[in-house]
C-alpha cells in the first residue's frame, strides 16, 4: 500500500490546524482587545506582528560635566493611550562621550495596525552613580540631557530603517535648545526566515482494516527541551518524528510506523531518491521492529520568508482613497441627529472616526501623504447629481495633504454639496481601478486602499460586483464602512468572507477577495480589517 502527502513546512507554523503562532509582546499597551483578535482568528489569520530591536546612537550632545563629558544613557517608553508613559528599557552608560552609540537594544513589538508612539529620554548619568545597574538608577537624580518622540512606523518605513530625530527640551525650562539629535534603527527580530515544502509518500505500508486498505495520515512532530514531541512542522536544530497512522472515525487511531528524522536528514532522502525504513516503537528501549514500509521524500524546496517590513524596507507603500457617502438618507448636516452632524464640540462623527482611525495607520507608510478623496451620491456646485466627485471642490485635482487634508475637505464639502442619492459604488471603484492600473506601469511597488464609507443600500450591486471582478486582479483591496443603523446585508454579499467569490454579470469569477465590510458600531476592527486586505 502507498500514500502519498504534499505541504509546507515553515518556520512559526502549527501543523495541527494551519495557525501561525503569534510572537509574545512584553510591552502592548497601545489598544489590542479581544475584538480585534476574535476578528483575527474567526479568518484564520494573525496580526502583523513583528518583534523588532530597536539601536540607538545621538551626535552632538549636551555637554553636562564640567572636567569631563557627558555619560549618556536613554530611557525608552511607549505612550500609551491615556498619554501615560511606561518604560520598555534602558540603554547602557557610555562614560566621557557626546557622540555616543550605545551597544544594549531595546525590544518592542511592532505593530501594523496601531500608531505606537515611542518617547526617548536621554541624561547625563552622575559620576558617583556608575557602579550602579542601570535598572537601579533614579532618573531624578541624573542630568536631563534632552528628549525625542516618533510613532514607530517611522523608523519602519524609512528605506534603511533608520530615523533622526532632533532633541528637544518639552517641558523642561532652563535646558537650551540645541540638544543635538538622536538616531533609532530598527531590526527584526527572527531565529529564521527560510521554509522548507516537502512532499512526502509512504508504501508498502502495513494494512490493518479488514475489509479495505489503511487510511493512512501523517503526523510531524518536534523533539523540544525536555525530550516530548509537540505537534509543529519546522525547526533548524530539533529532529522531526514523522508518524503514519491508519485513520478510524472513532479517534483510535492505529500506527502503522514512525521515524525520526531531521530537516537536513530529509534533504539527503530528497537528492539520494532513496526511502528510509518505518519502525513500530517497543516497550523495550533499543528493540523497534523495522517495518517493510518506507518514507520518501519526493519535493524538498527551500525558500524564504520575507515579512511586511522587508517590504516596507525594499520600498513598498501603501496609498490610501477615501470615498464619502452624500446622499440624503444620512439627514441634514444641521441637524445632530444627522450622520454628517459636526459638532461644535469637537466630537468626531462617523465619517470623521473612520477617516481618522484608517488613515493615521496607513499614512505613514505613504510617502507623499497625499490621498485621493472623492464623495457620491452628493449634487454639486454646478447642481447635477455626482457619484464620484473631487472631495476638496477641485477640478484641478482629487488630492489632499494628509488626514487632516481628508477631514478640512470633507468638513468643507458639507458646506458646499448637497445631499441627494442614490447609493452607487460603480464610479468611485472605477476611479480607484484606473489610478491603481495607471500606477502598474511605472511602479509596482505600490498598494492601494480604499475606504468607502456609506450609510445606506446599494442601488448598482450588478455594476459593482463588475467592478469589483474587474478589479481583483490589481494591487487594490477595498474596506467598506457601514455608518448608522441601515440593512447592511448586500455589504455582505460583496465582502466574500464565506468563501464565494464574487462573479459579474458575464460570469467571470473574481481572482480574489479584495472587500471587507466592517459596521461602523465595530470600530474597533476598521484597521484589524485592512490587516486582513493585506495577507
Amino acid at each position: 500500500m502507498g500514500i502519498c502527502w504534499s505541504g509546507d513546512v515553515e518556520g512559526g507554523k502549527e501543523a495541527v490546524g494551519g495557525a501561525q503562532l503569534r510572537p509574545t509582546m512584553a510591552h502592548n499597551n497601545f489598544g489590542t482587545n479581544d475584538a480585534i483578535d476574535f476578528f483575527f482568528r474567526a479568518r484564520g489569520l494573525t496580526a502583523l506582528f513583528s518583534q523588532i530591536e530597536l539601536s540607538l546612537s545621538a551626535s552632538k550632545l549636551l555637554d553636562r560635566d564640567i572636567t569631563s563629558k557627558s555619560d549618556p544613557m536613554t530611557v525608552v517608553y511607549v505612550k500609551k493611550r491615556d498619554e501615560t508613559l511606561e518604560e520598555i528599557g534602558r540603554t547602557e552608560v557610555i562614560m566621557n562621550n557626546l557622540n555616543p552609540s550605545w551597544i544594549e537594544k531595546i525590544s518592542i513589538a511592532y505593530q501594523f495596525e496601531i500608531v505606537q508612539l515611542v518617547v526617548f529620554h536621554v541624561y547625563d548619568v552622575d559620576t558617583k552613580y556608575h557602579n550602579l545597574p542601570v535598572k537601579m538608577l533614579k532618573l531624578k537624580d541624573q542630568d536631563f540631557l534632552g528628549e525625542a518622540s516618533c510613532a514607530l512606523s517611522e523608523i519602519i518605513t524609512k528605506p534603511n530603517r533608520t530615523l533622526t530625530i532632533k532633541l528637544g527640551n518639552k517641558n523642561r525650562p532652563g535646558v537650551p535648545r540645541n540638544l543635538g539629535t538622536l538616531s533609532v534603527h530598527a531590526e527584526e527580530t527572527v531565529a529564521s526566515k527560510s521554509a522548507v515544502e516537502i512532499a512526502l509518500r509512504c508504501s508498502r505500508l502495513e494494512n490493518v482494516d479488514l475489509f479495505s486498505k489503511s487510511d493512512a495520515f501523517l503526523r510531524i512532530s518536534r523533539i523540544v527541551e525536555n525530550g516530548d514531541p509537540v505537534p509543529i512542522c519546522k525547526t533548524e536544530d530539533n529532529p522531526l518524528i514523522i508518524e503514519c497512522f491508519d485513520f478510524n472515525s472513532s479517534g483510535n487511531h492505529i500506527l502503522l510506523g514512525k521515524i525520526q528524522k531531521s530537516i537536513g536528514d530529509l534533504e539527503k532522502l530528497h537528492h539520494g531518491r532513496t526511502g528510509a525504513d518505518l519502525i513500530k516503537p517497543s516497550a523495550h528501549r533499543g528493540h523497534e521492529k523495522v517495518l517493510e514500509g518506507k518514507l520518501f521524500v519526493d519535493k524538498f524546496i527551500e525558500k524564504e520568508q520575507y515579512s511586511f517590513l522587508d517590504y516596507i524596507s525594499s520600498g513598498f507603500e501603501l496609498n490610501f482613497m477615501v470615498a464619502v457617502d452624500f446622499t440624503a438618507s444620512n439627514g441634514n448636516p444641521r441637524n445632530s441627529d444627522s450622520l454628517h452632524y459636526i459638532d461644535p464640540s469637537g466630537q468626531l462623527n462617523s465619517y470623521q472616526q473612520a477617516i481618522m482611525e484608517v488613515g493615521e495607520v496607513i499614512q505613514f507608510y505613504d510617502s507623499d501623504k497625499r490621498f485621493p478623496a472623492w464623495g457620491f451620491g452628493g449634487r454639486t456646485f454646478d447642481g447635477t447629481i455626482s457619484h464620484c466627485f473631487n472631495l476638496n471642490g477641485s477640478s484641478k485635482g482629487f488630492e489632499v495633504e494628509g488626514v487632516e487634508g481628508i477631514m478640512a475637505a470633507y468638513v468643507n464639502a458639507l458646506h458646499n454639496v448637497s445631499l441627494g442619492g442614490p447609493t452607487l459604488f460603480g464610479q468611485v471603484k472605477n476611479m480607484a481601478a484606473q489610478i491603481t492600473g495607471q500606477s502598474l506601469s511605472h511602479d509596482s511597488s505600490k498598494y492601494f486602499v480604499l475606504l468607502i464609507m456609506t450609510d445606506g443600500v446599494l442601488t448598482d450591486l450588478q455594476e459593482t460586483k463588475d467592478a469589483l471582478v474587474r478589479a481583483s486582479d490589481l494591487p487594490l483591496s477595498i474596506l467598506i464602512v457601514g455608518v448608522g443603523g441601515a440593512d447592511f446585508t448586500q455589504m455582505e454579499i460583496l465582502d466574500a468572507d464565506i468563501g464565494n467569490r464574487l462573479e459579474s454579470s458575464t460570469g467571470r469569477v473574481a481572482t480574489r477577495d479584495i472587500v471587507q465590510f466592517v459596521p461602523m458600531r465595530e470600530v474597533q476592527k476598521l484597521v484589524a480589517a485592512v490587516v486582513w486586505l493585506l495577507h
